[in-house]
């Protein structure tokens, strides 16, 4: 058939006509969205605070079951941002999970510092706030010792902990923690490599580590997809009733960062980060060593594989250099946050976490009766079936957002369709379309 000017001016303009019904359409909602999306509820697990001292509350949660594990879990965040990404929606609340599961759950929020709060530094938070919190929880719950998780930041001052209270660590925790930094390939780490960045620059302008600069030096790890990508996404689902909501979650969280104490800052970035002082076992903390051969209890690290915050490798080492030999390790297809919120974690993740944390309260051995749980043990069972990174058009971040819900394969993609793909990967129909015809 020949071509045909007319009929082309035709389609292309009907085209462009429907495209702006179609865009016209979908900007009628946002107002309503920006309503629900300020208004949107987070960490709504009931608890209530049982201690506080200075900005810290120590939350205690509610149970959910009759009978619960004597030994508490006292869950320690990062000093950045707010620790309710453990607890961000019902369905994926990995304090629910832990409650669920029997266990008696505690968690220190530490708050924002404020000006006053600069010269708090490692061992402050460490040998004072942590230490008060741990034997609250013990006076509570009437134990010697009890469990200790801790994430990202909060997993690092949890293993300083260990190493100088370890009669009060029944069994560690270490969720996604930054633990050895000896060129293990992470951009944190060569961003903040002595050679390019002083901490105290910061500290020395601001007092503390402004939450806005490291919020933003977060965000431009991943530039295009943070400022342009997830926006284009939000528009073209504005229709979508949960996409918004757990969009909207995400979002709360990621703008609702807190600064950090300028010494604990300077310290972390020096002490951990620059001279890799923990791993090699040279930290001291008000001039007391942070001896890890003392750290003797069971080890637990959760690792996640595609963690560009903290990569494996800033993690699995630890293990080879502490005291204890009952270590475990999980390590997960899925990144940092993923550890947190992906439902595939929650599913093949923390089933595993709960039951190691019962097995650590009842006794020596009852450990060795699971095997640990891997990124091999949770593999597709298609062995055949190529990585869906191989698939046109799919890179690390798209990849990254498929795994951490359980889509790792090519087959696994064909089992959704372009709409829950697009939903899943934060991205257009067209192009999940073209992700499922050229797999």
């Amino acid at each position: 058939m020949s071509f045909n000017p007319f009929s082309a001016a035709i389609d292309a303009s009907t085209e462009t006509m429907e495209t702006w019904a179609d865009t016209t359409r979908r900007a009628s909602h946002a107002p309503e969205r920006a309503v629900e999306m300020a208004t949107i509820e987070v960490g709504q697990t009931p608890s209530e605070v049982v201690y506080e001292e200075n900005k810290l509350d120590l939350l205690h949660y509610e149970s959910r079951t009759e009978e619960q594990n004597e030994v508490p879990i006292l869950v320690v965040y990062a000093l950045i941002n707010r620790p309710y990404i453990l607890d961000l929606q019902p369905d994926r609340s990995v304090i629910r999970k832990l409650l669920d599961a029997g266990h008696d759950v505690y968690m220190i929020d530490w708050n924002e510092p404020s000006r006053l709060d600069q010269h708090l530094g490692l061992s402050d938070y460490v040998n004072r706030y942590m230490d008060n919190c741990v034997d609250e929880v013990r006076e509570r719950s009437g134990q010697e010792s009890v469990n200790v998780l801790g994430y990202c930041m909060g997993g690092t001052m949890s293993a300083m902990y260990a190493a100088l209270y370890p009669e009060k660590v029944n069994g560690l925790g270490l969720m996604a923690a930054g633990l050895c930094f000896d060129d293990t390939g992470g951009v944190l780490e060569e961003w903040g490599d002595d050679e390019y960045y002083d901490p105290e620059d910061v500290t020395d302008a601001f007092g503390n580590a402004p939450a806005g600069m490291l919020d933003d030096g977060f965000a431009l790890m991943d530039p295009v997809n943070n400022y342009v990508s997830k926006y284009v996404t939000l528009f073209e689902n504005l229709e979508n009733d949960g996409f918004i909501e757990n969009f909207a979650r995400m979002e709360k969280w990621l703008g609702d960062g807190i600064d950090v104490a300028g010494k604990a800052y300077v310290e972390f970035l020096r002490d951990i980060y620059q001279d890799n002082k923990l791993y090699n076992n040279e930290l001291y903390l008000d001039g007391e060593h942070v001896d890890l051969q003392n750290i003797d209890m069971p080890v637990l690290q959760i690792i996640g594989e595609y963690d560009h915050l903290i990569p494996a490798n800033a993690s699995k080492p630890f293990n080879d250099v502490i005291g204890s030999d009952d270590t475990e390790i999980i390590e997960y297809p899925t990144g940092h946050i993923g550890l947190s919120v992906s439902s595939s974690s929650h599913e093949n993740v923390w089933s595993r976490v709960c039951e190691w944390y019962w097995e650590q309260s009842q006794g020596e051995g009852a450990a060795d009766e699971e095997p640990a749980v891997t990124a091999a043990d949770t593999a597709p069972e298609d062995e055949s079936a190529a990585d869906v990174e191989t698939v046109d058009g799919i890179g690390p971040t798209f990849a990254e957002r498929l795994r951490a819900a359980g889509i790792e394969t090519t087959t696994d993609l064909a089992k959704y369709d372009a709409e829950e793909l697009a939903e899943i990967a934060e991205t257009t129909e067209s192009r999940a379309s073209d992700w499922l015809a050229g797999r």
